[in-house]
């Protein structure tokens, strides 16, 4: 053997946290005239809502002024957003759909 000694280096792996990617709230806001039943229809058919789900969300909307429909990314959010609002002026609805930053 010869007389070099030898250093252990140890290498500590370095955790990077990605930070989670901000969440959205979408809701519908209450208004006077779009139909109990097309609200229903709207939160079954964009957002994945069972019946009874749906009927919940949309008395909420109905008796306190807005809903929450779900909580997704901002791409997804605004996605879900422009759909039920598209789908609103189609059948000549009011219906507001909005997003905020949880």
């Amino acid at each position: 053997m010869s007389g070099k000694q030898f250093e252990s280096t140890t290498l500590e792996a370095q955790h990077t946290r990605t930070k989670p990617p901000p969440m959205f709230k979408v809701l519908l806001l209450n208004d006077d005239f779009t139909p109990m039943e097309f609200v229903v229809t709207v939160l079954e058919r964009f957002f994945g809502k069972t019946r009874e789900q749906a009927t919940n969300i949309m008395l909420k909307v109905h008796n306190e002024g807005a809903g929450v429909c779900g909580v997704y990314t901002l791409d997804v959010a605004q996605t879900k957003v422009d759909q039920v609002t598209a789908c609103a002026r189609e059948n000549q609805h009011p219906l507001q759909c909005v997003m905020e930053e949880q």
